[in-house]
């Protein structure tokens, strides 16, 4: 069984406290209808497409990617990736400028040490509709040594690519060189801590913030031009194995995904949506930032997420799990 604790504890906190995803203006929580997407590990919504959200399995028989319709929960296009190797453990998408695709072939699959992981770059199609597509590869290196990690991004106005690594005492986030090559190494570097065990991150539409998510919890930072400033906590639901996260394309929500048949996306009110330019205001989508509790909304969601985080803890003490790894 992957993850053994992250399983039993969502699974207990999702059976005791499960509440409905309230519904909000602008994108919605919908469930992913498609039997072939298991383990959807990563989302990214589209610019060109409004209503879109790109997804993937971690492990899966091929290159692909799936257009997934939010209004319907329904896949509306397959991508199968050529020009790259046998993917590994895929486990992050992310939309850079000009409508390319970014894809985090970066996990570490159980334990298993790679000296180096890749990115593909692929444009967006134009038209929904099964296609084959020539995706640029990308060889990756950290300089301080190998390390598992779920979480890429692409920054939306300037391109560049950022990896954050998975620890359970808090990563860093890793900076590519210069210039991407497609013909040699891509040594990417430490630049800035991050303080979570990271299992998704997202830009804001407009580059200004940056969101990351982990099983139990997230924050948001200020992207302060490279040198991320923390804001918040992020009130992130509770889900059975929470993996990804993504922005809507307008920023008014964070779209929060997790693994399973038939998982959810769940929609929160993305903290500071209304200063940032969103076209609806943000709501109780955060709490303010704090070393102590796990903050929450008003009524039964804050009390849901509050019990939750309690539930975690005791769980964690009776296990006594320090890590968890990830199957083949």
């Amino acid at each position: 069984m992957r993850r053994p604790f992250a399983l039993l504890a969502g699974a207990l906190l999702m059976a005791a406290l499960a509440a409905p995803a309230a519904a909000a203006d602008g994108d919605k929580s919908f469930t992913i209808e498609d039997p072939r997407i298991t383990e959807s590990s990563g989302l990214a919504a589209s610019r060109q497409h409004p209503g879109i959200y790109w997804t993937h399995n971690d492990q899966d028989e091929g290159a692909y990617l799936y257009a997934v319709d939010s209004a319907t929960g329904k896949t509306v296009a397959t991508i199968t990736m050529t020009g790259v190797g046998t993917p590994r453990d895929i486990e992050a998408v992310s939309m850079g400028p000009d409508n390319q695709l970014y894809v985090g072939d970066i996990g570490d699959n159980d334990g298993v040490v790679w000296d180096h992981v890749w990115i593909y770059r692929l444009p967006e199609p134009k038209q929904l509709e099964d296609q084959t597509i020539r995706a640029t590869q990308y060889v990756v290196k950290y300089q301080d040594g190998p390390r598992d990690a779920e979480s890429l991004v692409v920054h939306p106005k300037t391109g560049r690519v950022y990896i954050i690594d998975k620890q359970e005492d808090g990563g860093h986030l890793y900076e590519q060189p210069a210039r991407l090559s497609a013909s040699g190494t891509n040594v990417f570097k430490p630049v800035a801590p991050i303080d979570l065990w990271a299992t998704d991150a997202a830009f804001s539409p407009d580059g200004r913030r940056l969101a990351v998510r982990g099983y139990f919890g997230g924050i948001l930072y200020d992207w302060n031009d490279g040198t991320p400033k923390r804001l918040e906590r992020l009130d992130v639901p509770l889900q059975q194995q929470g993996e990804s996260a993504t922005y809507s394309a307008d920023g008014s929500k964070l779209m929060y995904g997790t693994e399973g048949v038939g998982s959810g996306v769940q929609a929160e009110d993305a903290p500071g949506a209304a200063e940032a330019g969103a076209k609806s205001p943000s709501g109780s989508g955060s709490s303010s930032a704090s070393d102590e509790g796990d903050g929450g909304g008003e009524g039964v969601s804050g009390n849901v997420r509050t019990g939750a985080v309690v539930l975690a803890v005791v769980c964690a003490a009776l296990f006594g799990v320090r890590r968890l790894r990830r199957r083949s």
